[in-house]
């Protein structure tokens, strides 16, 4: 699995961001929610002014999925089109 930026056991992934203040954080947490939507696969998170943490893991099958490492990917590229969202 190549996530650098991602922290990855056996049964979940997990990413910690912060962004420039919160309308930058929910705006980003928009466009996942869009994305997770029309994948049908979709995060467990929580967001704290301009912080935002990310669980991923499929409940159903006890670990990570392939639908997880898309959402993943999707996240990784939507950070790459705004600024901000650097890792904690």
């Amino acid at each position: 699995m190549d996530f650098p930026a991602w922290d990855v056991t056996g049964h979940f992934m997990e990413r910690h961001l912060a962004f420039s203040d919160f309308s930058e954080a929910f705006g980003f947490m928009v466009r996942v929610a869009l994305a997770a939507e029309a994948i049908g696969h979709h995060p467990d998170w929580s967001n704290s002014w301009n912080r935002v943490s990310i669980v991923l893991s499929t409940h159903d099958s006890g670990g990570l999925t392939a639908l997880d490492l898309k959402l993943a990917r999707h996240i990784d590229r939507l950070l790459g089109e705004i600024k901000g969202g650097q890792s904690e």
